[in-house]
């Protein structure tokens, strides 16, 4: 049975956070994707403002080759990359037991959500980690049953981020309260709270809306 195992991780323990690891505002996301074995990820999002002093820290990065900006999307830019040699790092270690990257965000420090094939792959996830030292905390495992289970597939981050969201009134019109005010009640940056309140925002509307069309079918 599958497994999904959240983990949280440095920057600076894996090939990718470390070249993206820059004293800009500037956050970066990976959506949902399969890595290839032996080949780190090309391509990334990143969501700011300073996107000239973020391209200029990551293009000066001695594992970086090349960065090019490919879309803009209001403060969402598409970057593809180019690794100037291959390192071993925690997105090899994905593609060696053939993981899949659910969600990952991060600057200083990244989330990873995962999708191993069994229990078995993630053990060897771990011995991976091990032999590389690369060091994260696994925050938490469920099998795919248990995470079917979770309404809306809302990690517990969103889920608070959201409720609070709606209980203090950033959907209504104006506005009852500002993400800056959310993110000091909940204790974390306006940043990551901007992500929980999307993230989970979106998986709402997807069930809702996907469980809508099949019920119509």
């Amino acid at each position: 049975m599958s497994v999904t195992a959240d983990l949280s991780i440095l920057g600076e323990q894996f090939l990718l956070g470390t070249a993206l690891l820059t004293d800009t505002d500037v956050h970066v996301e990976l959506e949902r994707v399969v890595p290839a074995s032996r080949q780190v990820l090309p391509f990334f999002w990143a969501i700011g403002t300073d996107f000239d002093a973020f391209e200029r820290d990551v293009q000066s990065n001695p594992n970086v080759e090349h960065l090019v900006s490919l879309d803009r999307v209001g403060n969402r830019v598409l970057y593809r990359v180019e690794w100037s040699k291959a390192v071993e790092s925690l997105i090899y270690g994905i593609a060696e037991v053939g993981a899949t990257i659910l969600e990952a965000h991060g600057d200083d420090l990244w989330r990873f959500r995962l999708r191993f094939n069994d229990h078995e792959s993630l053990s060897e996830f771990q011995t991976y980690c091990d032999e590389h030292d690369i060091d994260f905390h696994l925050d938490r495992v469920a099998t795919e049953t248990e995470t079917e289970q979770n309404e809306f597939g809302l990690t517990p981050e969103q889920r608070e981020a959201l409720l609070l969201a709606v209980e203090r009134g950033y959907f209504d019109v104006p506005r009852g309260v500002t993400l800056g005010e959310l993110a000091d009640e909940i204790g974390v940056s306006q940043q990551s709270v901007s992500e929980r309140v999307r993230r989970g925002a979106g998986g709402v509307l997807e069930s809702v809306l996907f469980e809508t069309n099949a019920n119509r079918a």
